[in-house]
Order: C-alpha cells, then structure tokens, then sequence
C-alpha cells in the first residue's frame, strides 16, 4: 500500500534554522544566524579565562615549592660551586616569581620584562660510563649530598619547563601569555647547566650507541622538498 500524502502540507524542504525552546524545537528568524558576538570587554585584572587561573595557581604554587626546597637543600651542600649554583638560581627563580604574581593579578605588563638566564657552565660533555656502585634509596638523611641535591634541582628544573610550556598554551591572558612562554627557556637553561655539573663531577654519566647503529640513526631521514603553493592538490 502506497503512503498518503496530505495536500494540505507543503512538501518543500524548510531550509529555517532551528532552536530549541521550552523543549520544543522552535524556527528561529534567519536574522539570528548572521549576529556576530558582542565582545564582553572586562578590566586587565578579570582578563582571565578560567582554565587559565587553575593554571597560574598551579605555576605560582609549583615556583613556590622550587623556591621552598632550594632553602632546604642548602644546609646539605658541600660543594661551594654548587652552592653558588643554587643561589644564583634562586635568585633568579625569584625575580621571576615576583614578576608573575605582578602579572597574574593586574593583567597588564610587568614593571620589567622577563630576564634571561645565563648559566656558568660549558658545553662539553663527557660521554661513556664508568663503572660504580648500585644506587639505593637513602636510610638518614645525613646521606644526603651533593649528588643527590644536585639530582633533586635538576628535577624541579626539568618539571617546571615542562609545566611552564603545557600552561603557556592554556592562557588567554596576552601579557601573562608571553612571561610563562618566554620563562621556558630560562627552565630549560638551568636544569641543562645542572646537568653539566652533574656530569662532570660523574653524577650523571652519558651512554653511547654502538658507532655502527649511531651512523645508522643519524642517516636515517633526508631533508625535505618545500613544496609550492600551487603545488599543493596537484
């Protein structure tokens, strides 16, 4: 049996836009659809989405406790060049603290820009491995030294750059924005001159490949062809 269609109904697909009111789907005029949003224009101080302000809480907490167990880890120090490590980063960490909490609450340009960090220490490394005793966890913290205090900063180091660049990424702020990205690199420096120093005192000692398979790894990929604008669903 065939359907009947009603000739009282319109067969011409309704192409309105619709909406949902009251639970009921409702036409709404085509005007609607072409409104642009008003912008909602909020002081510097607001300017803050928040997603951004668990994440500043989380980067101002975390630089908090940088600070805090770089104070504890002194008192365990016996090499003097790692102590004045420690101090000049703190200092450093500091400043960068005080122009964050500036940033984060006024939404506007700090009183000075974001410093750069300049480590002491060279660039070689030391490869190859040598041998030594099993490493355990430690029963007193009398057994605390500078291998394990160094190892301690070189963590905090590396999980604040990697804190530092996911919260950049999460910010609406522009100003605040710019002092977590531009702070990576700064993080990056220090855990990279506490590597140096680990490595060179043996702390932190760097495994090699074969020559044989490192040839092979490092000429593993070619460089690539840029491709022209045109060329692109050719």
């Amino acid at each position: 049996m065939q359907n009947q269609m009603n000739p009282n109904i319109s067969q011409q697909p309704n192409t309105k836009p619709f909406g949902i009111q009251n639970g009921n789907l409702q036409q709404q005029p085509q005007s609607q659809q072409n409104m642009n949003p008003t912008p909602n224009l909020v002081p510097p101080s607001m300017a803050h989405g928040g997603h951004e302000i668990f994440d500043s809480h989380e980067v101002l907490s975390s630089i908090k406790g940088m600070l805090d167990q770089y104070l504890l880890y002194d008192q365990f120090i016996k090499d003097q060049e790692l102590r004045t490590m420690l101090y000049r980063q703190h200092s450093f960490i500091t400043d960068l603290y005080n122009t964050i909490v500036e940033t984060f609450t006024t939404g506007q340009k700090p009183t000075h820009s974001t410093r750069v960090y300049k480590m002491q220490q060279n660039n070689d490394t030391i490869y190859g491995l040598t041998p030594g005793q099993p490493k355990k966890p430690f029963t007193s913290a009398n057994q605390v030294n500078d291998e394990s205090v160094s190892g301690y900063m070189l963590g905090l180091a590396k999980s604040t750059a990697s804190l530092f660049a996911m919260a950049a990424l999460e910010m609406t702020n522009p100003v605040l924005r710019r002092v977590i990205a531009d702070s990576v690199p700064n993080f990056i420096e220090m855990a990279y001159e506490i590597y140096l120093y680990q490595n060179k005192h043996n702390y932190y000692q760097v495994a090699q490949l074969a020559q044989q398979d490192m040839t092979q790894m490092l000429q593993s990929y070619a460089p690539a062809q840029n491709i022209q604008q045109n060329q692109y669903r050719q």
